[in-house]
């Protein structure tokens, strides 16, 4: 079986709930509510399905306790189809080709593949012969939004052919990450403790600090080169995806060419050479010259940074919740590990909570065999019920209720997140980290209460865990920062700019604009890695210039134009969401 890195994806997040926003929370923690438990008919024979994942870091059977979960529930077994793994875009090529995308779809985006599978018909409408009504009560009743959102933007107001992602029934203006954020400037605190603890005032401070850490500790834990930067070209898109990470700590995040902000009412386009994207690759340039940038980045994927990070062979890190990568219970009793450690001018972006739910979509293939059971299943996913198991396990397994209060396991302490911990058969057998839910689609905000319990779902932000005794890494933090969590700190110093949650889906270019935009993206990656790695200022310079123009020549104005249309339409409904 495949182990990845990948999987840490939505797993590595390490979360806390904030005082600020707590009487909020608490306000709407009953507004969800589950309302039918999903038994197994003895009579329904054994279901299998495909389930074809855009999101998916894993192919084949479903195993595990997830597995077993599923089996015992709904007597259906899941064959994980992931793009990703069997041929990225002809893969999906060839099963569109066919008529066919499997049971259930999984897309990464409601962009022109979702609607170009509506349009071709292999999708089910979720109305057809009253199938939501009758299997899918839970989602009406609790996420009525965004069942909505789909059958306004894709169902011409009549039709449901999928649900978001991570919808969450909380007050929307608060950041609904929890006491880690999805960006920030992290470094390996206990280094950074050595060198000082210098204080920096913008993301270029960041150059002399990593290089006073990587002279104090050249080696990783296995005896390997470390540095301050490492990246990889698997997640680039329309851009390098490294070069736009600075720009989500002041408050950005991307849309086609433009960087648009989370909460006002502006934009840069990529190319705009006062810009934060032209900036940090400036930024990487300067710091591959002072020795600071990993030589694999051009050719290795996310799984490689992930097992550097895991080594110690990484001094920053764009994301918070891969931190867990290194900071095992080991090394942050030491005090060892990775943290966050702002510039003062950082303004991280949240997306907020949207009752309406995120871009991706789940959705049923046309072809599906058995619609009503399929529906079923989905159904669970979006209960208390079916968001812990999915998420953590089933009861009794890494977390269980005690004095009507949620508590982890000691088997949960050794395996959560995804640890290579054995499994007893009755809940599956083999690893706990085998057993994870392939599909990688969370259906609601990890982060929002639970009704069952009034508590968050992520087992990080229950009391029982809050009021576990720090490590040694969070005692040396916490007396620095004057703050229990980066949360903490960021909201204290209004540092956080949190996105207004939309009804609205972005629109997609036409074919035309469509092949210009490809091109282009094509031209902007190629340059943008080369800049990084060039051999002086003179060829940096050079290749900026010849960046800009070719992607000009190949119709950037065109594509940017229509992205500012779309920001612009983002804008109105912030105005109309108030």
């Amino acid at each position: 079986m495949r182990k990845s890195f990948t999987r840490v994806l939505n797993t590595f997040i390490s979360i806390t709930v904030i005082t600020a926003i707590s009487a909020g929370l608490q306000g709407c923690k009953n507004e969800v509510k589950e309302v039918s438990k999903t038994a197994v008919d003895s009579q329904e024979k054994t279901l299998k399905i495909d389930v074809l994942s855009m999101l998916a870091n894993y192919a084949g059977e479903q195993s595990g306790w997830f597995g077993k979960v599923v089996k015992d529930k709904f007597n259906i077994e899941l064959n994980i189809i992931a793009p990703n793994l069997q041929g990225g875009d002809s893969k999906y090529a060839s099963m569109m080709a066919a008529g066919n995308l499997g049971d259930i779809v999984i897309f990464g985006n409601d962009d022109q593949k979702y609607i170009d599978a509506i349009k071709s018909g292999l999708l089910l409408d979720w109305t057809k012969d009253g199938l939501l009504d009758k299997y899918g009560q839970d989602i009406l009743r609790n996420y009525p939004k965004a069942v909505e959102k789909n059958e306004t933007n894709f169902g011409s107001g009549k039709s449901v052919f999928g649900l978001g992602h991570e919808i969450a029934n909380m007050p929307p203006a608060s950041p609904s990450e929890g006491n880690t954020m999805i960006y920030g400037s992290d470094l390996r605190w206990d280094i950074y403790e050595k060198v000082g603890s210098p204080r920096m005032k913008s993301m270029e401070d960041l150059l002399p600090v990593l290089k006073k850490m990587q002279e104090v500790n050249p080696k990783s834990d296995s005896g390997r080169p470390t540095y301050g930067f490492s990246m990889w070209a698997d997640w680039d898109n329309n851009m390098m995806m490294a070069a736009k990470q600075f720009a989500c700590m002041q408050g950005y995040d991307e849309l086609g060419f433009l960087l648009v902000h989370a909460n006002q009412e502006k934009y840069q386009d990529i190319l705009d050479p006062k810009g934060y994207y032209l900036r940090t690759l400036k930024l990487y340039y300067d710091a591959n010259k002072m020795g600071l940038v990993d030589p694999d980045s051009i050719a290795q994927k996310f799984d490689d940074y992930g097992n550097k990070l895991m080594d110690g062979q990484i001094l920053f890190d764009w994301f918070p919740w891969l931190d867990g990568a290194y900071n095992t219970p080991e090394r942050v009793a030491e005090g060892k590990g990775m943290a966050f450690v702002p510039f003062s001018d950082e303004s991280v972006y949240s997306y907020g909570f949207t009752s309406y739910g995120g871009n991706r979509v789940i959705a049923i293939g046309s072809k599906a065999k058995e619609p009503d059971r399929v529906m079923k299943f989905i159904d669970w996913l979006y209960t208390p019920e079916g968001i812990m198991t999915a998420n953590y396990g089933p009861k009794g397994l890494a977390w269980d209720m005690r004095d009507g209060k949620p508590v982890v396991t000691d088997f949960g302490k050794a395996a959560l997140p995804t640890n290579d911990v054995t499994v007893t058969e009755q809940f599956g057998g083999g690893s706990f980290k085998e057993g994870v839910n392939q599909m990688n689609f969370t259906t609601v905000k990890l982060t929002s209460i639970n009704p069952d319990f009034n508590e968050p779902y992520d087992y990080n932000l229950w009391q029982s865990s809050l009021n576990s005794n720090p490590t040694k890494l969070d005692e040396s933090w916490r007396n620095a920062m004057g703050a229990q969590t980066q949360k903490e700190y960021l909201l204290k110093n209004n540092m956080i700019a949190v996105s207004t949650a939309l009804s609205i889906s972005t629109d997609t270019p036409g074919s035309s604009l469509q092949q210009k935009q490809n091109q282009i993206s094509a031209v902007i990656k190629e340059y943008s890695w080369k800049m990084v790695f060039a051999n002086s200022d003179s060829e940096f310079t050079s290749l900026q210039k010849e960046m800009i123009g070719k992607a000009k020549s190949l119709g950037y104005e065109d594509v940017v134009k229509f992205y500012i249309g779309q920001a612009q339409k983002q804008f109105e409904a912030r105005k109309n969401a108030k």
